[in-house]
């Protein structure tokens, strides 16, 4: 399977199941899909054969007379360019880097029945918040239920169960969400000491992370962050207007001004690195590119700003008649993107983050996140979630931290969700990518987590295509 596109002057040709990316003329683009039909028609499949040690020459000849007589190609370009374009493309077959089979469809069966460890949590710190963000998918850090902080009791529960259930997993992950997260500072400060103390014994490392409004934020609390904290997520949606009219104060005055000169602190108090500031578009602001311009004018490099995700009534959610918009602002700022860096000012921005050589092992490319089975939600009284999306719809609780996990039934479910168990994954070049998309956001516009997200899936194909290009461009530059 291969996709196809064109971006920013660049003919890109993507290998979807080698993960090969080639970067051809305007004849190899023109025949790529052509040479491609021809070979599956032929032979069933458009993949070399396993006793194929070169380019056949007798594919060569029959696949030039029928382009010559069936396309209009022969009316662009001259025979002898046709040819050669045929025998690249057949050599990039019989490279196994171009027409390559499905390599991971026979494996789905064994993949399903894996044995899964956890290796991450959230710890909802604190269902509470200080702000009113009007896009709260946490209800203002309600959940859909009670206000609440988590105590040490919990929070140190939490830390063992997820010890007890990580197997030999040495690395562990735990991140301070909320509501607020600093609104239950001192308990987070027990949680963390409380894990420095059990890790060594247990040959474990504690990853800490937390997610902030940065409202609260003081140097105290930067600099035990710096110390105990391998990132921080700071939330801010870009221009102070964006940002003060969906992430208002109780009494409706704005953050903005409050926060971005600490945020900026935190920046350069962690060199540039192991943080990011995190936003959200909506139907409000569809010109988002101008927001993150806007960040990575304040000096940030570490970027991330993400499209809302809300019930299709909501007056700030996004629609079908936004996404082309959305894409032409994607493809702006990749362009952006490639002049910063090229003028010495370059910034990661979150969603153009792609690695074309190694990338993600097969669990991850083909289940994701891996929630419900190796990440968890926790909520401040110590119930399991799948993650913390879920956090409030009371079918999902799958135990407790004391208990453990009592429903194997919602795990089993989550262990099973990957690419092939989506129909819509089938023929989407993204899928090995995106891993299917997020579980939650299926769920709840769908009822059923093996679907996909209309809206997240045609955004993210659109990402990907960018950060495809990116990559060939900045090759293009410093070679």
């Amino acid at each position: 399977m291969i996709h196809a596109y064109k971006n920013n002057g660049y003919n890109i040709v993507l290998d979807v199941n080698s993960g090969s990316v080639h970067v051809v003329d305007d004849v190899v683009f023109d025949l790529v899909e052509v040479i491609e039909q021809r070979l599956q028609d032929k032979y069933g499949t458009a993949a070399a054969a396993e006793d194929n040690n070169g380019v056949d020459e007798a594919d060569v000849k029959w696949l030039l007379e029928d382009v010559l007589a069936t396309t209009d190609v022969r009316d662009r370009y001259s025979e002898d360019e046709i040819r050669e374009a045929i025998e690249e493309l057949l050599e990039l077959r019989a490279s196994e880097v171009l027409y390559v089979d499905d390599v991971y469809e026979n494996y789905v069966e064994d993949f399903q029945n894996r044995d899964t460890v956890i290796k991450a949590l959230c710890l909802n710190i604190a269902h509470d918040c200080n702000l009113r963000c009007k896009y709260c998918f946490a209800d203002e850090g309600e959940y859909h239920g009670r206000r609440a902080l988590m105590t040490e009791e919990v929070g140190k529960a939490a830390l063992d169960f997820l010890i007890k259930n990580s197997g030999n997993r040495r690395n562990l992950e735990v991140d301070f969400f909320g509501g607020e997260p600093l609104m239950n500072w001192e308990v987070v400060k027990k949680i963390v000491e409380y894990g420095r103390s059990i890790e060594k014994e247990h040959n474990k490392n504690f990853r800490f992370t937390i997610t902030t409004n940065g409202t609260l934020l003081n140097d105290e609390i930067l600099e035990y962050v710096n110390k105990e904290m391998g990132n921080i997520v700071l939330s801010i949606d870009g221009r102070k207007e964006v940002n003060d009219f969906m992430r208002p104060r109780k009494g409706g005055q704005g953050c903005y001004d409050d926060i971005v000169p600490k945020f900026q602190k935190v920046a350069e108090s962690r060199h540039q690195l192991r943080y990011f500031v995190r936003g959200t578009f909506t139907h409000n602001n569809l010109d988002f590119s101008e927001d993150v311009k806007h960040l990575a004018d304040l000096g940030f490099k570490q970027i991330s700003v993400e499209p809302v995700v809300a019930k299709p009534e909501d007056w700030y959610a996004l629609k079908d008649e936004d996404i082309p918009k959305l894409c032409e602002e994607y493809d702006k700022l990749a362009k952006f993107y490639i002049e910063r860096h090229n003028e010495g000012r370059g910034f990661n921005f979150f969603h153009f983050n792609i690695d074309l050589e190694g990338g993600p092992c097969v669990a991850k490319r083909l289940s994701g996140c891996g929630s419900g089975c190796e990440y968890l939600g926790v909520t401040p009284w110590g119930d399991l979630y799948p993650c913390h999306q879920f956090v409030g719809n009371e079918d999902f609780i799958m135990g407790n931290v004391f208990d453990g996990i009592t429903r194997n039934d919602i795990r089993e479910m989550f262990k099973k969700s990957n690419v092939y168990s989506r129909p819509e994954c089938e023929k989407c070049f993204a899928r090995y990518y995106c891993s299917g998309g997020c579980a939650a956001n299926a769920y709840n516009f769908n009822g059923d987590i093996n679907t996909t997200y209309k809206h997240g899936c045609e955004l993210q194909r659109k990402r990907i295509e960018c950060a495809i290009m990116i990559k060939a461009a900045l090759a293009e530059e410093e070679g």
